[in-house]
């Protein structure tokens, strides 16, 4: 029963929960058990404390048992990205600048996760403040994917993807700056959703860039990627870029998409988002997904969008110009890590350099410098003000597709999973990692990442879906869509999942 529960759908469980065939504490302890079994080999965790998890599960039986009213998803475990802040747990955003740091607030969404009753499994792994597209940046050691140990799971929520793909978490929750919860998704065979900008509170979240950051769900299916999207979205006064529209109908629109019907759905086909540069195998899943959205009544166009050629050298210099304003708190005066000069006198800035010296791994550092120097005197205008005008582009190009179209598609990522070390020494090659996922973070707008099959070596792939701000519902529908066909002609590609061992 605790290796079913395991492998059994969010909404599956919710049910087996609402009618009392199992508890909350049993699912918790089945999750609870499967990390242990796995995640020395996984490292999808950074912590895990299964007495709290199963006292938040046993106050879900409690109250369900008193009879009250519960939330859909009330006794189904999560698991949480560790840039999100965790009140009484350790939330270090994977550097070791924040190494034993126990918050004293929760973030906006986490508070909506406890308030529907959701026990909280543990906090996952990730790249160093969100840097990186493999999680080997991680101040704690690199995750590993579930369905090749010696390859990367993708970054930089890596952790919350492998939990899934590992069976570790029926759930999870991500962040988005420029693909790193889709592009995960991709590479383990898992769903992942970036929201639209401003529709999930980022109130509580440490901040990488704050013009691109955004909280989204991570699942198996897309029906609970819908209904964990449900859970944590909505307006929040404490997040001044918050939007005012409740997240509602992100299920239904899963619902109505797992018919496998779109008919009337029109999808555009983004000229610069394919060809050269992607895996064989990526072009040929991708091919096969457009013939079956065309199958499925949709009608399908190709669209360019010409600004998205210079997307990814804007990204790279509005990411590192805003994370290096973001991280600059991180001094060694008011909290985290404070290290000391060896010899000579303390003053601020020998403590400063010496605690960001030692607290900042490498791909920190890198950006960091180059933030600040896009950012100098004499080169603002060239490098971060130049980039913020091709950002205005983009937003226009989406903008114009978007009046031919109701949403757009393109493989998630150019490759499948890489071997742990394999890109590791070449900035560059990591970076080419998001060159699908980034313009949709310069434009604020939705993506969800579906898989849609299986290369030669048995590594799953991704497909992207695209729509308006405001508009993720249809991504619901699409994914769900695109969800139906793989299975109808694929099966479950999860079950292909090699069985990991510790």
């Amino acid at each position: 029963m605790s290796a079913n529960l395991t492998r059994t759908t969010a909404a599956d469980l919710a049910a087996l929960l609402s009618t009392g065939d199992v508890s909350a504490v049993e699912v918790a302890q089945a999750h609870l058990d499967r990390i242990a079994e796995v995640d020395g080999d996984v490292h999808a965790f950074l912590h895990v404390d299964a007495a709290d998890t199963l006292a938040q599960a046993r106050a879900v039986d409690d109250a369900r048992a008193a009879g009250t009213d519960l939330h859909e998803l009330a006794g189904v475990p999560i698991a949480v990205k560790d840039v999100v802040v965790t009140r009484g747990t350790p939330t270090t955003a994977g550097s070791r600048m924040l190494e034993g740091w126990i918050p004293p607030y929760d973030a906006t969404l986490v508070e909506k996760l406890r308030a529907a009753g959701l026990p909280m499994l543990g906090k996952t792994n990730m790249d160093e403040f969100a840097m990186g597209s493999s999680t080997e940046h991680s101040g704690y050691g690199p995750t590993r994917n579930p369905w090749d140990l010696t390859r990367i799971p993708g970054g930089s929520g890596g952790g919350s993807a492998a939990a899934l793909a590992a069976f570790e978490a029926p759930l999870s929750i991500g962040t988005d700056t420029g693909g790193s919860i889709r592009q995960p998704a991709a590479v383990t065979g898992t769903v992942g959703v970036k929201p639209t900008y401003g529709s999930v509170s980022r109130y509580g979240l440490v901040a990488l860039a704050s013009s691109l950051d955004q909280a989204g769900p991570c699942a198996r299916t897309v029906l609970d990627a819908a209904l964990l999207h449900e859970v944590i979205g909505g307006h929040d006064p404490r997040d001044s870029t918050s939007l005012p529209q409740p997240a509602t109908g992100y299920a239904d629109a899963a619902r109505l998409g797992a018919s496998g019907d779109l008919t009337g759905v029109r999808v555009g086909v983004v000229k610069e988002l394919a060809g050269e540069g992607y895996q064989r195998e990526v072009s040929e899943a991708f091919a096969r997904s457009v013939r079956e959205l065309e199958a499925a009544g949709a009608e399908v166009v190709e669209v360019s969008c010409p600004s998205f050629e210079a997307a990814l050298a804007a990204y790279y210099l509005i990411l590192p110009a805003e994370a290096s304003s973001n991280l600059a708190k991180f001094d060694g005066m008011r909290f985290g890590l404070r290290v000391e000069p060896s010899e000579g006198p303390v003053t601020a800035e020998r403590v400063m350099a010496a605690t960001r010296g030692q607290g900042f791994g490498a791909e920190v550092k890198r950006r960091i410098i180059l933030g600040t120097y896009a950012l100098s005197a004499g080169y603002y205008d060239a490098y971060y003000g130049s980039a913020q005008k091709v950002r205005t582009l983009i937003q226009r190009d989406f903008a114009a597709a978007y009046e031919q179209v109701d949403v757009l598609v393109s493989p998630t990522a150019p490759t499948t999973a890489f071997k742990l070390g394999e890109k590791l020494d070449d900035p560059l090659a990591m970076y080419l990692n998001d060159v699908a996922t980034i313009p949709a973070n310069l434009a604020g707008v939705p993506g969800i990442s579906v898989p849609n099959g299986l290369d030669d070596a048995g590594l799953p792939i991704g497909v992207q879906v695209l729509a308006p701000a405001r508009a993720d519902d249809r991504l619901y529908r699409v994914g769900a869509a695109i969800e139906h066909h793989v299975r109808s002609s694929q099966g479950d590609l999860l079950a292909r999942i090699p069985e990991v061992h510790r």
